[in-house]
């Protein structure tokens, strides 16, 4: 399926969007990795800047969590490395912030 012809200010306003949208990804991961924010808050949050941020991202935000620990909790939990917080079932949410309060 070919790309959508936009026009230069359509373009212009999607690029605006974007970086609009990264930067409050990167707020909400500063956030997390300063205790500003709950893991409980983000994966109860109903707020689409959360919501789609990857389940990777959002653990190795975490404070004491790193890339090695992000992807082998993934694999445990089963969890796809694509998957975002907005699209954990219930079990998937319960079980990451169980094995975050045994990692505390």
């Amino acid at each position: 399926m070919p790309l959508p012809q936009l026009s230069e200010e359509d373009r212009k306003k999607a690029l605006e969007k974007a970086a609009a949208a990264r930067k409050a990804r990167a707020q909400v991961k500063d956030n997390l990795k300063h205790g500003q924010m709950s893991a409980r808050e983000a994966l109860e949050s109903d707020d689409p800047v959360v919501t789609k941020m990857k389940v990777t991202d959002f653990l190795k935000s975490l404070p004491g969590w790193g890339k090695a620990k992000a992807d082998k909790t993934m694999q445990e939990l089963e969890i796809a490395e694509n998957r975002r917080l907005g699209g954990l079932g219930a079990n998937q949410k319960a079980a990451i912030l169980e094995m975050l309060e045994k990692a505390e």
